[in-house]
């Protein structure tokens, strides 16, 4: 559903003034006190976010503490959620009745407009197949490729060159950065269905302030590699568990220029991919180990935060979660099996053994 003229809706609580509009008539030296938010006040979304949020709790609904968006409603029958994105919102459930109830409610309170089944939501399109539903940025990836000019040229197998490693100081700088800043941040927009490209992406978002030619070159590889992918996407299906568990990994001062590590995680809900990350680490680590340890931190806090959000969506996990890792002497320190002194250990570790532990 969308709401018309969201921000419209809400009565300002501060005095906000403005200028009459041009080609009105008003008394000379006089202003226009704002009663209500308009689009392009600073105060506007805040405004609308808190008129919503109490509109829709006098229904019974709840806002998730873990993200205030996401609105709950247990009823005798199952559960009823809503997303709310600016002005956008998904609606779903296993209670169909209280799912009307809720349309009918809102249509009472906001000029709504019923979009009908979820299709496309954010530049996200939701295809429904037999065994479940894919989640893609096809159109968005196809917009894209026309934007970079490279629809004719060949497709790549992989989305970097594994014989290339980028650094700020190889190639020629670009005249003109822009298009690549455009395209990379577009890029990281398609990450959201496109885990394939994570750490490609990621590498070559590190150069947006000073861009060269090798660096255009390797967006371009990402690109003919996402032309030859086009239908790729997210999986979900219908018969998978609803088991979290999780995949922590770092690799071995694996950039060229600081040498610092890189930590990899992934989430999986029965065999449905939901969470990953690839991102340099803050600090340089003195050992593999030490690197592994930081990742394992970054996935427990993911871990936990999708713990608390699950059992806020009604999918509360039962036990513990399982967490893989591929280091023993990481798994040994997470398992208080090795003596770690602070006095030997940086206070990094120690906060990260506290978070695991």
């Amino acid at each position: 559903m969308d709401v018309k003229n969201a921000f419209l809706n809400e009565t300002l609580s501060e005095e906000v003034y403005m200028k009459p509009p041009p080609g009105t008539s008003s008394p000379p030296h006089k202003v226009c006190l704002l009663r209500r938010a308009l689009y392009g006040l600073k105060q506007a979304p805040r405004a609308w976010f808190a008129t919503f949020s109490s509109t829709i709790t006098q229904l019974g609904f709840t806002s998730s503490p873990h993200d205030t968006a996401l609105f709950t409603r247990h009823t005798p029958q199952g559960i009823v959620l809503l997303l709310l994105y600016v002005d956008d919102m998904i609606i779903t459930g296993n209670d169909p009745q209280a799912i009307s109830d809720l349309q009918h409610y809102l249509s009472q309170h906001f000029e709504m407009k019923d979009l009908g089944s979820l299709n496309y939501f954010l530049g996200l399109e939701v295809s429904r197949r037999s065994d479940g539903y894919l989640l893609s940025q096809t159109k968005y990836a196809s917009d894209l490729l026309a934007r970079s000019g490279i629809t004719d040229s060949n497709t790549a197998s992989t989305s970097l060159d594994p014989n290339v490693h980028l650094t700020p100081y190889n190639g020629v700088p670009l005249e003109d950065v822009s298009l690549y800043r455009q395209l990379v941040g577009s890029l990281i927009y398609l990450t959201v269905t496109r885990p394939d490209i994570a750490y490609a992406v990621h590498i070559v978002s590190q150069f947006m302030a000073a861009p060269r030619t090798i660096h255009f070159t390797a967006v371009l590889r990402i690109l003919r590699y996402i032309k030859g992918t086009l239908g790729h996407g997210l999986q979900f299906s219908s018969q998978s568990s609803l088991v979290l568990s999780g995949y922590s990994d770092a690799d071995w001062a694996g950039d060229p220029t600081d040498r610092r590590f890189t930590t990899g995680y992934c989430f999986y809900l029965g065999d449905s991919l939901i969470s990953w990350r690839s991102k340099k680490q803050s600090v340089v680590s003195r050992s593999s180990t030490e690197s592994e340890y930081r990742a394992l931190a970054d996935t427990t806090a993911e871990l936990l935060w999708l713990r608390w959000l699950l059992a806020d969506m009604g999918v509360p996990q039962q036990g513990t979660t399982l967490l893989y890792c591929d280091n023993r002497s990481a798994i040994q320190i997470s398992h208080n099996d090795v003596s770690m002194s602070v006095q030997s250990t940086s206070k990094m570790i120690v906060t990260s053994f506290v978070i695991i532990s």
